[in-house]
């Protein structure tokens, strides 16, 4: 295990020092100023008028040419520096963690778990921001934002029955920040965690734990070298139930082109831990890699390998070990 974590951790340090040769253009260093610049009007002059020779020669048709001398250009305002109110915008300032096991996005895994066999593991929602006081550029915006973010993460048999065996639900909303390369955040969410009726049926012995959590979450991310994202964050719940405890701890790094993808795409790489206090600040460890393609909008779509070792990521059964392999596919508003 610690050879395979090193060997990641090398192709991590490969990916993060070409990156910057990868990026055709990054967002980071075409954004524009967070204020608007000054709007500095041409100065009248003769020479910028229009004008019309009183008596110009005639050509052979008989007809008077008329010369216009006007300025090839007009400086403007460019209108994504300006800061403004804005309702539903495009776009986020704190995007969800790529290898984040609760994150809030429309994807699922099939993958192999040696006590299960294969499994399904979904989740339905999204993150979406509802107002800002920023810039407008939906691929990299600056300034202030309020989200919400809501979510299902139901667990699926794989065989032919498919049975539900259970089904974990997010809801919250938070105010992020971005600034250059920092982000920041502070969020609240509420999440419960739910025995699926058809698993609890075919196994009898098994009783539903009522896992609840309210909690506040400060995080931070920020931007080493162009597409390389490290992020942290803080997990404070501050009412518990079904045996879970206040403290949780998340961290990792992102590899993913920022800027839109032709058709082909580009690669990405993630890696992310997860600590919690319910299991003595042990968690576990996930990794995904494969392609990816990013909308003008910063929408991301990919598809690519799985691998999560560590404790399971679906709470009924937060106390058991599990060790998923599989494929993915995972889509990001």
């Amino acid at each position: 295990m610690h050879q395979l974590k090193a060997r990641f951790s090398c192709l991590l340090l490969l990916l993060a020092l070409a990156a910057p040769a990868l990026a055709e253009q990054s967002p980071i260093r075409a954004m524009p100023p967070s204020v608007a610049p000054s709007v500095e009007l041409p100065v009248w002059q003769p020479s910028q008028r229009y004008s019309i020779d009183p008596l110009p020669p005639t050509d052979a048709g008989g007809i008077r040419p008329v010369s216009f001398d006007v300025p090839l250009s007009c400086p403007i305002a460019e209108p994504r520096t300006c800061w403004s109110w804005q309702v539903v915008p495009e776009g986020l300032m704190y995007r969800s963690y790529l290898a984040g096991v609760r994150e809030p996005r429309i994807g699922v895994q099939l993958f192999h778990e040696p006590k299960y066999d294969w499994l399904w593991d979904a989740s339905v929602g999204g993150r979406i921001g509802l107002l800002r006081y920023g810039t407008h550029d939906p691929l990299w915006a600056e300034g202030w934002q309020i989200d919400a973010e809501a979510a299902a993460f139901p667990r699926l048999s794989a065989d032919a029955d498919g049975d539900l065996i259970s089904a974990d639900y997010r809801y919250g909303f938070g105010l992020t920040h971005r600034r250059g390369r920092l982000e920041s955040k502070l969020a609240y969410y509420h999440l419960s965690s739910h025995l699926g009726d058809e698993y609890q049926l075919s196994h009898p012995w098994i009783s539903r734990i009522n896992f609840s959590r309210f909690a506040f979450v400060l995080g931070a991310a920020f931007y080493p070298w162009d597409n390389v994202r490290a992020y942290a964050e803080a997990d404070f719940a501050f009412h518990t139930d079904g045996g879970t405890e206040p403290w949780a701890f998340q961290f990792g790094i992102d590899y993913s082109p920022l800027c839109p993808s032709r058709l082909c795409g580009a690669p990405f790489f993630a890696v992310s831990g997860h600590l919690r206090e319910e299991v003595d600040f042990g968690g576990n460890f996930t990794l995904q890699t494969g392609w990816q393609w990013r909308g003008t909008t910063g929408r991301l779509a990919r598809i690519g390998f799985h691998y999560l070792n560590g404790q399971s990521n679906q709470y009924q059964f937060f106390r058991e070990h599990e060790q998923q392999v599989g494929i993915g596919f995972w889509y990001d508003f």
